[in-house]
C-alpha cells in the first residue's frame, strides 16, 4: 500500500479531531444566526451577502447543500486565521466561540482585540470571554441580533 492510501486509512489524531469537533460546534453557533439566504441580499451595514452572511463569494443563487459546504470551509479559514493569533490553550468550545465571533466581525479585528490580547497574557476564561459581549454594534450602532449573539457566543466560552 502506498503512503498516501496509508495516511487515508489511518485514525484521525487527537489535534485533528479536536479541530473537527471545533469546527462543527463553531458552525453549530454560526448558522442560526447568520441564517441562510439562498439569494444575495445586503446586509445591516450595506454588503452584498449570500448564505450563511459570506461577504467573498460570487453573488448569484446558491443550493442549500453549496450554502453548507461554504459555511464548513469558510469556519475552518476563519478558525486558522484567529488561531494563527492566540497562543494560550484554549477549549473546544472557547475556540468555537472565538471562531463564531471571528466569522462575523473577521480575523484582523479580533487578532487585534482585547480578547485576544487578555487570553494569550493568560487571564481566566471568565475575564477574556467576556470581551465578546463588547462586540455588539455594526455601523456604529448597538444592534439587539449582535447582542443576542454575543451572549450566546459568552455562555459557550465560558462552559
Amino acid at each position: 500500500m502506498n503512503a498516501q492510501a496509508e495516511r487515508k486509512k489511518a485514525p484521525i489524531g487527537p489535534a485533528a479531531a479536536l479541530l473537527a469537533g471545533a469546527i462543527a460546534a463553531a458552525a453549530a453557533i454560526i448558522a442560526p444566526w447568520e441564517g441562510q439566504e439562498l439569494k444575495p441580499y445586503r446586509d445591516i451595514v450595506g454588503k452584498w451577502t449570500v448564505c450563511y452572511g459570506d461577504t467573498t463569494v460570487p453573488m448569484r443563487e446558491y443550493t442549500p447543500a453549496e450554502c453548507r459546504a461554504l459555511l464548513d470551509t469558510q469556519v475552518g479559514r476563519y478558525m486558522e486565521d484567529v488561531g494563527r493569533c492566540i497562543a494560550a490553550p484554549v477549549t473546544t468550545n472557547q475556540l468555537a466561540a472565538i471562531t463564531s465571533w471571528t466569522y462575523n466581525v473577521g480575523a484582523a479585528s479580533a487578532c487585534k482585540s482585547t480578547l485576544i490580547r487578555k487570553l494569550n497574557a493568560g487571564a481566566p476564561p471568565a475575564e477574556w470571554c467576556r470581551e465578546l459581549l463588547r462586540w455588539d454594534y455594526a455601523g456604529g450602532k448597538r444592534v439587539k441580533g449582535l447582542t443576542n449573539r454575543r451572549q450566546a457566543e459568552y455562555k459557550v466560552c465560558i462552559e
